[in-house]
Order: structure tokens, then C-alpha cells, then sequence
């Protein structure tokens, strides 16, 4: 989708500095989480873009994104102002590190990667198939959905940040049945340890989905 112009459906908070930001689907938009979206707004400096994971299961009606709310940004804090019925430009999605229906999703996430966690999580579960989150963060977002998730089924750890991954990560493949998918999201020193992780508890290293957040 080309630069166009969505409209807000619902801004809620879902976390310590955090909101999740839903827009109207238009017509022929297709995306699945782990995609992207490019966000537009007027600034003091002048129009300035960001980009977003999408962290809703699907885009049926409405799809999201999970913003982290610095105070000193240009663009969190105009999306934390946002309400229902107001505009914003929106291009996409762009991304290929996506669920796919895989039938078993193990997604390892740092800080704001639990946006696409918890979207890939409930579509799996939602399609029958296994799935298992690992998220790392001091101050965990999206607790309400990541319980719900584990209470269908799902398995899923929240670890502190310093916390070693290994074993979270290797009781999480246990968990999962047939051939697991491997999704990693999060910032580039996250990427580093989640992926040392993964090799460290036998997991398949080379065909992981990887989202580098900066």
C-alpha cells in the first residue's frame, strides 16, 4: 500500500509508556504480523517517519501497532495524543521476517518485540498450531494478552533483562511440537544474545525470521 491516509479505530494503553495504536483496514490491505508499517506525522521539524510492527493476529477489520512512548521523541508522544476518527498517513507493510502459518512459532523478543510476539502467538493459536513466546524485558508490556495466551496453550516466559536465555529458550523448543519456526525480534544487542541462545539450547539458527529494531 502506497502512502494513504487511515484513520484511528482505538489508542489504548498496554503497559508502563507504551499504547497500542489500531487503524481502519482499507480495502485490498494485506499484511501478516511480524510485517511493518511506515507512520507519517507533522512535526515540529517538519514531517518525519517512523516505523511500526504490526501486533494484531490479523487485519481483518482493524490492525495494530505497539508503540513505546519516549517523551523526548518527535513522533511516540503525537501517536499517544492520537483519538478514534483522526488520520494518519500509513504505508505498507514492508517486511519478510512474517508468520506464514508455520505450524509451531517460537518467538524470542526483546523490549518492544513483544508487539509482533503476541500477534504471531494468537495466530497460531488461533489456527490450531503450537506456539511459545520468550520475552525479555524489565518492564514487560502486552501482560493481559501474553496471559491469555498461556492460558490457551501457548508457552510463555517473561525474563528479566539480564536474565541468560538458554534455558528458556531450550524448555520453550521442548514445548513446541513438529517443526518449529524461529522468530526474533528486538534491538541489535537483543538480536546477539536471543541468537547465542538459540544455538546454545539445539535450535535451528539458520532459518530464523529476524526483525533488527536499531
Amino acid at each position: 500500500m502506497d502512502r494513504t491516509s487511515l484513520t484511528v479505530a482505538s489508542v489504548e494503553s498496554v503497559g508502563p509508556d507504551s499504547i497500542a495504536v489500531a487503524f481502519e483496514t482499507p480495502p485490498a490491505f494485506s499484511a501478516r504480523p511480524g510485517q511493518f508499517v511506515k507512520l507519517t506525522l507533522d512535526t515540529d521539524d517538519g514531517e518525519q517517519s517512523r516505523f511500526y510492527t504490526i501486533s494484531s493476529p490479523d487485519v481483518e477489520e482493524t490492525f495494530e501497532i505497539t508503540v513505546g512512548i519516549d517523551p523526548d521523541g518527535a513522533v511516540a508522544p503525537l501517536l499517544a495524543e492520537l483519538v478514534p476518527g483522526d488520520a494518519v498517513p500509513v504505508a505498507g507493510p514492508f517486511g519478510d521476517a512474517y508468520y506464514e502459518g508455520e505450524t509451531a512459532a517460537l518467538v524470542l523478543a526483546g523490549g518492544p518485540g513483544v508487539g509482533p510476539a503476541v500477534g504471531i502467538g494468537e495466530r497460531a493459536v488461533a489456527s490450531g498450531h503450537g506456539a511459545a513466546i520468550v520475552y525479555r524485558d524489565d518492564a514487560p508490556i502486552h501482560r493481559a494478552r501474553l496471559d491469555e495466551l498461556s492460558e490457551a496453550g501457548a508457552f510463555v516466559r517473561i525474563v528479566e533483562d539480564d536474565a541468560d536465555l538458554t534455558e528458556y529458550v531450550a524448555a520453550a523448543l521442548d514445548a513446541v511440537d513438529g517443526d518449529v519456526q524461529v522468530f526474533v525480534y528486538g534491538f541489535a544487542d537483543f538480536l546477539d544474545v536471543a541468537m547465542d541462545a538459540l544455538e546454545a539450547a539445539g535450535g535451528d539458527t539458520d532459518d530464523a525470521k529476524i526483525e533488527n529494531f536499531g
